[in-house]
C-alpha cells in the first residue's frame, strides 16, 4: 500500500515568493497534497522527509518542447515507436525538474498533424512527466517571420478549416495550445472557433502583426504570445508591434527563450520586469538537446542539416536559429542571474503563470487539493529531485 508523505520543509516557493509553508502533507492514495492526516488515515503507513535547506517548488511545466535525445517530434515511423520516444523525452525531462509537457508540432504538412496528434492525448508515464496535451505552432504563421519553419506548408486561415489541417474532433481534442499570426486574413474568425469552439488557447507568434492587430486578436480571445521577439517585428518606440503588449493594460502571457542565444540578458531581463505575473519560460528544445555537438540530419520540419553548438542549433551553413537545447532549470537560473529577480519569482515562471495560461488547476502551486508534483531544489536552482502524484521520479546522483 502507497505511503502517506509528510515533507518536514522550511522553505517553498509560493506565488513567487520563498515563504515559510511549514510541514506539507500529501495523500499517498491521492498523490495530493493535503491537509494533516487524520486518526482515520492511519491505516496506511507514513514516511517522513526531511528536506533541511533544501527548497521545495512546484514541478516545472514545459510549454514548449518540439523534441530531445536525437527525437524530433515530427518524425512519425510508427505508433508503438513513437510511444516509446515519448516516454524517453518523459524521463528525460523529469531529470530537468518537468513535471508536465506538451509537445510543440511546428509547420507541417496536414498529414503529418493528422497522423502525429492522436499519440498526443494526455498520458501518464511511469518514472517520467506528465504528458499535457500539443502545441501546434502552425500552420497559420506568416511566411516573413518564418524561422525555421517551411514557408511553403503554411496556411491562410481564410483558406483552410481546422480539419483540413488537423483532422476530426478526435485529432483536435489533442492541442491544447496554437501559435498563430494574427494579421493573416481569417484569423479572428479561427481564433473564436478555437477558443469558444474547441477550448483551445490560442498565442499570437511568427508574425508581423501590428501592435493594434495584436489588441484585435486578444479581444477576440487569444491569451498569450509566443517566443516574444523572435519570429516577429522588433519593438520599436514609435512601433512597438507584438512585443509591446507586454507592457499594456491588456498584456497576455508571454513565453521567453531564456538561454542567452535568442534572447540578450538585457532583453530577457527588459521583458520579465515589465509583467513577471504574465511572464512565462520555454525552452523551444529541439531533438539535439541532451546530444553531442555535431552535425544531424533535418525531418519534417526542416529539410536540412542542422549544426548544434553547446545550446545553439542552426540550419547548416546559415545563421537561422532552429531552437534551442537549453533545459527549463537552466532558464530559470537563467532568468534570475539576468534579470536580478529571486529564485522564486523566476520558478513562478516555469510553473505557476504556466498554469494558469493553461487552466491547469490540479498543478503548478503548492497548495492543499493539487497534485503533490513537486521539486526539490539547491540554493541556486540546480534540480535535486523531481516528484510526480507524491512518487519520486528522479533524484540527482
Amino acid at each position: 500500500m502507497d505511503s502517506h508523505l509528510l515533507i518536514r520543509t522550511s522553505r517553498v516557493c509560493y506565488n513567487g515568493s520563498l515563504i515559510e509553508k511549514g510541514d506539507l502533507y500529501v495523500n499517498g492514495i491521492t498523490g495530493l497534497f493535503q491537509d494533516p492526516l487524520t486518526n482515520s488515515e492511519g491505516h496506511t503507513s507514513l514516511r517522513t522527509i526531511e528536506m533541511g535547506n533544501r527548497i521545495v517548488a512546484p514541478a516545472f511545466i514545459e510549454l514548449q518542447t518540439n523534441g530531445c535525445l536525437g527525437m524530433h517530434f515530427t518524425n512519425f515511423e510508427d505508433e508503438r515507436s513513437y510511444r516509446e520516444n515519448l516516454q524517453k523525452a518523459s524521463r528525460f525531462l523529469a531529470e530537468k525538474g518537468v513535471g508536465g509537457f506538451y509537445v510543440t508540432l511546428p509547420t507541417v504538412s496536414a498529414d503529418v498533424f493528422k497522423k502525429i496528434l492522436p499519440q498526443l492525448k494526455p498520458r501518464e508515464y511511469d518514472g517520467g512527466a506528465e504528458l499535457l496535451g500539443a502545441h501546434c505552432e502552425g500552420p497559420w504563421l506568416n511566411p516573413s517571420k518564418k524561422g525555421a519553419h517551411d514557408a511553403s506548408l503554411m496556411q491562410i486561415p481564410s483558406q483552410t478549416s481546422i480539419e483540413q489541417l488537423y483532422g476530426d474532433d478526435d485529432n483536435v481534442s489533442a492541442i491544447k495550445l496554437v501559435t498563430l499570426a494574427p494579421e493573416l486574413d481569417g484569423s479572428t474568425k479561427l481564433i473564436e472557433e478555437l477558443t469558444r469552439g474547441h477550448e483551445i488557447r490560442v498565442s499570437l507568434g511568427h508574425s508581423a502583426a501590428t501592435f493594434d492587430t495584436g489588441l484585435a486578436a486578444l479581444k477576440a480571445g487569444a491569451t498569450s504570445m509566443t517566443h516574444v521577439f523572435n519570429a516577429m517585428n522588433p519593438l520599436h518606440h514609435r512601433s512597438p508591434g507584438l512585443a509591446g503588449l507586454i507592457a499594456s493594460e491588456e498584456s497576455p502571457y508571454f513565453s521567453l527563450i531564456a538561454d542567452g542565444i535568442h534572447l540578450h540578458a538585457a532583453t530577457l531581463a527588459m521583458a520579465f520586469h515589465a509583467n513577471p505575473h504574465k511572464c512565462i519560460l520555454i525552452t523551444d528544445s529541439v531533438e539535439t538537446a541532451g546530444l553531442a555537438d555535431g552535425l544531424y540530419p533535418g525531418h519534417a520540419q526542416i529539410p536540412h542539416q542542422q549544426r548544434k553548438r553547446g545550446n545553439q542549433v542552426t540550419i547548416e551553413g546559415t545563421d537561422t536559429l532552429i531552437g534551442s537545447c537549453s533545459s527549463l532549470d537552466e532558464c530559470v537560473r537563467n532568468l534570475k542571474q539576468w534579470s536580478g529577480c529571486s529564485l522564486a519569482q523566476a520558478v513562478q515562471c516555469a510553473t505557476e503563470n504556466i498554469a494558469k495560461l493553461m487552466g491547469l488547476e490540479d498543478r503548478g502551486v503548492i497548495e492543499v487539493g493539487r497534485r503533490a508534483d513537486f521539486v526539490v531544489l539547491d540554493e541556486t536552482g540546480r534540480v535535486l529531485e523531481t516528484w510526480r502524484g507524491g512518487k519520486m521520479v528522479y533524484q540527482r546522483g
